[in-house]
């Protein structure tokens, strides 16, 4: 029998493919735990220090706004496809301890996270790390359907954003954005053009799996039509593709129509134009797009392609704006920004920041670093862990890769090491957004507390872990042994009834029964 005998869609345009419908219900149906089980991808672009490296972009465009005399209207940062919400916190949090930092007047701004799955929605509503943000004013959320939407609703503000309000440019983040909205496919061979359609088969019957399982299981056939005269009304467009029949030999090439309608969309809210930021898998270069083969679905609960990213800068300079991309050869993912403004060549302050942070050490740079941290992890002293630590910004997730190394180097710490190191730790819980990731980040920071002697501090932390994850028996445990070792006779004995009575049949809990506490 035929493995692939069920058949899903019979041969559609690339672009219309119900695939693409499939990767938008798989967000729908999990919502955030496709990125707190860690299903989905998503650290390598939303770590603090990529939030760091946007805010100086952005605070960068600021000047250049502030220089312009446009400092009454506020600026919008609209992040499409905000999913956990974590990327906008880290930018929050550097925009705001830069801009403390300097003496000038900036235009007001507002982060907006938008998406189009509800419960996302909701997660940013409730998140008690973003509402400081929003109640000053800093940050909405909004419903946005990239592909098919023209209005922000602003639900924070109360406040719907429409073609031509906007007296500021607007400021559009996108990342691992366009490779999984959906995208044109041509296949370019001899000077010839076709557009490319695909046919969808499983292994699995669709009607008895999840969406996940399906796209897994998916098989993709592909199909080449010959194209005669212009394909798109667009003159830009079509400009675009008549290089591709010159510059390539034989590649299949994505073409972003819908990411290109999204900023169109985007930039006519704004009289003055946008500033695009975006970091994913791509190539900007035209020479990286040769020898393309038939795409693959890249599986990860939903799915993924690379990006254009050569395509979107040639439309950006085609309404002349500029493109920046990195001057270097990238390996792990491009960083790139778009300046769809008049003049864009004024903008220094955002050019230099570009110079500054993608060609000077950028994100990019750092997941090597990080790769030979990890390959090399039982070499590395902790002077040289928290030194990486620091070049990325404190991040998190970072940390807790780098853990088991650390607490293994507590051992035999010296007395600076030992000061560094809980500098360190407060430093990384401070830029730490929480999207119910099971690694519980407070418990394990104030366990570090807790064997280097400081049970105040490792208290506080367990309460950390408490307030997020209620009471758990480890951390009740590990609260209760601080509180010995503070002599506090009084919350010991109190927490070992209520231990007692929350975890009656723990063993644990017996041992400390023979405890004698000094009076």
């Amino acid at each position: 029998m035929d493995p692939l005998q069920y058949e899903v869609e019979a041969f559609q345009i690339f672009s219309k493919s119900k695939v693409w419908q499939l990767n938008r219900d798989y967000y729908q149906d999990i919502g955030i735990e496709a990125w707190s089980n860690g299903i989905v991808p998503h650290q390598i672009t939303s770590n603090s220090l990529v939030g760091k490296t946007y805010a100086s972009l952005i605070l960068g465009f600021l000047k250049d706004l502030a220089a312009k005399k446009s400092l009454k209207e506020t600026v919008y940062i609209v992040e499409l496809g905000a999913g956990h919400g974590r990327l906008g916190y880290h930018v929050l949090k550097h925009l705001e301890e830069a801009i403390t930092l300097l003496e000038i007047d900036l235009p007001p701004y507002c982060y907006v996270l938008t998406d189009i799955v509800e419960q996302n929605l909701s997660f940013f509503k409730e998140h008690p790390q973003l509402k400081p943000f929003m109640a000053s004013g800093v940050l909405d959320y909004a419903y946005y359907d990239a592909v098919n939407g023209e209005n922000i609703e602003l639900r924070y503000a109360g406040k719907t954003i429409q073609k031509g309000d906007l007296e500021n440019p607007i400021i559009a983040i996108g990342n691992y954005f366009f490779d999984s909205i959906p995208s044109e496919l041509f296949h370019v061979k001899g000077g010839d053009l076709s557009l490319c359609s695909v046919a969808l088969h499983s292994a699995v019957d669709p009607k008895n799996v999840d969406t996940a399982s399906l796209i897994k299981n998916l098989k993709l056939t592909f199909r080449s039509d010959p194209i005669d005269g212009q394909y798109y009304e667009s003159a830009v467009f079509n400009e675009i593709l008549e290089r591709y029949k010159t510059k390539l030999e034989s590649s299949y090439v994505f073409f972003p129509e819908k990411g290109l309608l999204c900023l169109e969309s985007l930039k006519a809210l704004s009289s003055q134009g946008l500033m695009l930021l975006s970091m994913d898998k791509g190539f900007h270069d035209v020479r990286f797009l040769e020898n393309k083969k038939k795409p693959e679905i890249i599986a990860h609960g939903s799915f993924s392609v690379w990006v254009n990213y050569h395509a979107i800068g040639e439309y950006c300079k085609g309404l002349g704006g500029l493109p920046l991309f990195p001057k270097y050869k990238s390996f792990h993912l491009e960083a790139a920004c778009f300046l769809f403004v008049e003049n864009p060549l004024k903008y220094t302050n955002t050019n230099a920041a570009y110079q500054h942070t993608i060609n000077g050490f950028g994100p990019d740079n750092f997941n090597s670093i990080k790769k030979l941290c990890y390959a090399n992890i039982s070499n590395v002293s902790l002077v040289h862990l928290l030194s990486v630590l620091r070049l990325c910004a404190y991040d998190s997730t970072f940390f807790v890769q780098i853990l088991p190394r650390i607490k293994q180097l507590i051992l035999r710490l010296t007395s600076d090491e030992g000061e560094a190191l809980l500098e360190t730790l407060d430093l990384v819980w401070n830029y730490y957004f929480n999207i119910n990731e099971k690694k519980d980040l407070a418990l394990s920071i104030g366990g570090i507390f807790f064997d280097l002697g400081y049970y105040e501090k490792a208290l506080l932390y367990f309460q950390y872990s408490t307030d997020v994850y209620g009471e758990e028996m480890d951390t009740f445990y590990n609260k209760m042994l601080c509180y010995y070792q503070l002599r506090q006779d009084v919350q010991f004995n109190n927490s070992l009834k209520i231990a007692q009575f929350l975890f009656p049949d723990a063993e644990i809990f017996e041992n400390l029964k023979a405890l004698k506490l000094d009076n």
